[in-house]
């Protein structure tokens, strides 16, 4: 069954992971800490357990409300990376990361690093794959408690940037998320647990990305929170010219049109310019809505 959008969408109170509840009448900033010796952005900076300490202590100071731990690059034409290596590379991170005061959350595909980060402490699975390989879904039945972040991708990263195809890129994106997302509900995941991810950049252009923020609203109506990715990505450096290292502004403004549009969890590298970003935004948004007799999460 496909869920259509509903008349008034409401976004779910608060997004459970594990003992942590998130509540979404505001903007939840996810940290991205990757420790990959090849990601996009900043491969190879943190895969030492104390630099990746101090950076994630650093984001937390700088408002991060999640800590999003990756072991295997996700980015267009990436290799595959094998279970026994994310294990490696991860495992001596999240023992570092244990005790930290917010939700740790693992991204990736891999049943056993899923279950392996969950028993570290792991409080989400962040799955580009949306629990699709063999063995991830009945982990996440397994730990009834955790989080899980659905994301929609055409392809697999290496393939999936070549001609990717929609006829109507926002209706097809809701629509594979909904069926996703009622496949693991039938398993046993309750519906607090699900949040939902569009997959900007994966097995998308730069249309279908623009596509897709502009309509992000629509995606509330599935009933989930909704969780965007687009710091420093390559759809902004084809929007802006920039390199990489210079795309913060463009990311700030992704960021803001996203939280505009309904997100409420934004996924980025730069923590603190962010949350200031989104602090003016609230500020203005609280104001507007004062002003129109409009309360907490009605707009």
């Amino acid at each position: 069954m496909i869920a259509a959008p509903l008349a008034n969408p409401r976004p779910a109170p608060a997004w459970h992971c594990g003992r942590y509840r998130l509540a979404l009448e505001r903007v939840h900033v996810m940290g991205v800490l990757n420790v990959t010796p090849d990601s996009f952005s900043d491969g190879g900076r943190y895969a030492d357990p104390q630099a990746a300490l101090a950076h994630a202590q650093q984001m937390i100071e700088e408002g991060a409300a999640i800590i999003d731990v990756g072991a295997e690059s996700t980015r267009p034409g990436a290799p595959v990376v094998t279970a026994e290596d994310e294990l490696a590379r991860v495992l001596p991170v999240l023992r570092a990361l244990r005790d930290l005061p917010v939700p740790l959350s693992i991204d990736t595909s891999e049943p056993l690093v899923m279950r392996a980060a969950l028993d570290l402490g792991a409080a989400i699975i962040n799955d580009v794959r949306a629990l699709r390989r063999p063995g991830a879904l009945e982990v996440a039945v397994a730990n009834p408690d955790c989080g899980v972040v659905l994301m929609h991708m055409s392809g697999e990263p290496a393939t999936m940037q070549r001609e990717p195809h929609y006829v109507d890129v926002l209706r097809e994106v809701m629509q594979w998320l909904a069926r996703r997302r009622d496949f693991v509900l039938a398993a046993g995941i309750a519906p607090g647990r699900i949040a939902l991810d569009p997959g900007f950049g994966f097995g998308k252009t730069q249309g279908h990305n623009r596509q897709l923020l502009a309509g992000l609203a629509q995606l509330q109506g599935l009933g989930h929170p909704v969780l965007v990715g687009l710091s420093r990505k390559s759809t902004l450096g084809e929007l802006t010219g920039r390199p990489v290292t210079q795309r913060l502004p463009a990311s700030l403004a992704a960021a803001l049109i996203a939280a505009q549009n309904g997100a409420r969890i934004v996924r980025v590298h730069d923590v603190g310019a962010t949350r200031d970003a989104l602090a003016v935004w609230e500020a203005f948004e609280a104001d507007r809505c004062s002003a129109a007799g409009i309360g907490a999460g009605q707009q």
